[in-house]
């Protein structure tokens, strides 16, 4: 049933947001830089069935693969970290692995059977990691939630059983905890990873290497203490020490042995890392020769995370320029008129994300209008490119009631709609669209192909004709007003190949000024920034120095 394929299983416990997905995200980093082929897979304890209408305020970004699922955003630090691309099997959750098993029950495949947890409920979790064996030597599951979470049990039951089937020279529990420094008492306490290794054991799961959230390197006694009360070796108690950026864990983790220590249990052998690239990276990131600050006018800017992809494409395109990039964060429904200029002055760039809904759009198309009129390097992307069409239209085309009928179905002049049937080049057929139709129904998900006009900015960034880029959005741009658009001066500089679909827009005559309808930020990597993330910051720092020399010409 088994091939030498190994599992490495990451937990977390005591709290939520310790970085399970970056701790694992990082192993793969350093198993790769081994020349281990890795994949990565994400088990998630809610009943949703995927993260695509969750809240982002509550859940964070959804992050889009190539195939169109939509899935947790740690999938998106998987991508960056390792040389991976990701899918539907690269995700599940309870509500995922119950529909399938109420589905089986309803065709009669359990031949009229009691529908149980535990077989039921736990062979469908293996049977979803099983899928991932086929794809890398290693696969690195991680499960979501905190160890004690009534509705995790399943899995950790299903990953305890996994281990005796695969054998246990191919499964490895790694626990990832917290170890808080109490500033009154001047130490740190080991108490909670020790009630969090009990909780696990008592699920029957012993880890085999812990991983201490900290803000400090923890001393050998410390160590020491932890390996004893959690029934491990002083060797496999390691420190996950926060650090200034996150590309900075594989590094972290390597200097203490942990990949050693996972090539020892899980009895694999392979040459020696190479990190040069991960060194390298950090070095850039911490020694910038240049600052900027880029503008991200939104409406889920309380909460960081719903931009996670985004905010570190931003940071790649830094990399890329040798210059750090700070992020301001602007909540669209503050801006108006009146006050965009003193909001926005201190940007040298300015971004328009993705989003759903009409909140804040008032404030998105200020903030358009006054990166167009005051010639800031401006991004507009999914709904921020619809967002600069309309912005476009009311006030250079001379069409004052365009909107979008996701704002106002009824609005006089639907330049954003509902295309109700468009040529679907995946399956080579034609997709219809109701009102009525499912909200995942209607959308325009996964990777799809971009035909880039010549003599564009989209062209100097991509420096090739045909592209691929992941979407996840489902109102299109009104072909019945393009020519009378592009008659004002609007550039349709990227279309679908049948040129069915408008996919990216430009305005001549400005720095840089971009709108696409895709999510670039999916695909970026830190050692390999996305072209149009680099062209954006390279337009910003250019901004930044005309803005710099200015008042020493009105001095002269």
């Amino acid at each position: 049933m088994y091939s030498a394929t190994k599992y490495i299983f990451v937990t977390g416990g005591v709290l939520s947001s310790l970085g399970k997905g970056l701790a694992s995200a990082s192993i793969g980093a350093l198993l790769e830089s081994r020349g281990l082929k890795v994949t990565f897979q994400k088990l998630d304890p809610y009943i949703n069935v995927d993260p695509g209408t969750m809240n982002p305020f509550q859940h964070g970004e959804v992050f889009v693969t190539d195939d169109g699922a939509e899935t947790d955003l740690d999938l998106g630090h998987y991508e960056r970290f390792a040389n991976v691309r990701l899918g539907k099997n690269s995700n599940f959750t309870t509500g995922k692995i119950y529909h399938s098993v109420i589905m089986k029950e309803r065709r009669g495949e359990y031949l009229g059977g009691t529908v149980q947890v535990i077989p039921h409920i736990t062979d469908e979790i293996k049977a979803s990691i099983r899928l991932m064996g086929l794809e890398g030597d290693v696969v690195i599951v991680e499960i979501g939630g905190t160890v004690g979470d009534i509705e995790s049990l399943p899995f950790l039951e299903a990953i305890r059983q996994f281990r005796s089937e695969a054998g246990k020279d191919n499964v490895l529990y790694i626990h990832l905890s917290y170890v808080p420094f109490i500033k009154a008492a001047g130490e740190v306490k080991t108490k909670p990873t020790q009630h969090s290794v009990k909780e696990l054991r008592g699920i029957g799961i012993q880890p085999n290497i812990l991983l201490c959230r900290t803000d400090q390197f923890l001393g050998d006694d410390i160590r020491a203490k932890i390996a004893l009360f959690c029934n491990v070796a002083k060797d496999e108690v390691f420190t996950a020490k926060d650090v200034e950026s996150i590309y900075e864990v594989p590094v972290v983790f390597h200097q203490q042995g942990l990949d050693d220590k996972i090539m020892e249990l899980l009895n694999i052998w392979t040459g020696k890392p190479r990190l040069d690239s991960w060194t390298e990276l950090v070095r850039k990131i911490q020694n910038p020769k240049h600052e900027i600050t880029i503008a991200i006018v939104g409406k889920y800017v309380n909460l960081k995370e719903s931009y996670k992809s985004l905010n570190e494409a931003l940071a790649h395109g830094g990399v890329a320029n040798e210059c750090r990039v700070n992020l301001k964060f602007v909540d669209s429904e503050t801006i108006t008129d009146a006050n965009v200029a003193q909001i926005l002055a201190d940007a040298h760039g300015i971004l328009v994300p993705g989003g759903f809904g009409s909140r804040g759009v008032p404030g998105k198309i200020a903030a358009v209008r006054y990166a167009r009129e005051r010639k800031v390097p401006f991004f507009g992307i999914c709904l921020g490119m619809q967002i600069a069409v309309i912005e476009y239209a009311r006030n250079v085309a001379g069409i004052p009631g365009a909107d979008s009928t996701e704002f106002d179905p009824k609005a006089k002049d639907p330049l954003i709609y509902l295309m109700r049937e468009w040529f679907d080049e995946r399956s080579g057929t034609v997709q219809v669209r109701h009102d009525d139709t499912e909200k995942g129904g209607t959308m325009r998900l996964g990777a799809y192909t971009c035909v880039v006009a010549d003599g564009t900015f989209a062209c100097a960034a991509y420096e090739k004709e045909s592209i691929s880029e992941r979407h996840r959005h489902r109102y299109e741009f009104n072909n019945a007003y393009r020519e009378r658009l592009e008659k004002a001066g609007l550039i349709i500089s990227g279309t679908s190949p049948k040129g069915e679909l408008v996919e990216i827009v430009e305005l001549s005559g400005h720095p840089w000024f971009l709108g696409c309808q895709f999510h670039p930020e999916f695909k970026s990597r830190p050692m390999d920034p996305h072209p149009l993330f680099r062209d954006f910051i390279r337009a910003a720092l250019s901004y930044e120095n005309s803005m710099s020399q200015t008042p020493a010409k009105e001095a002269k």
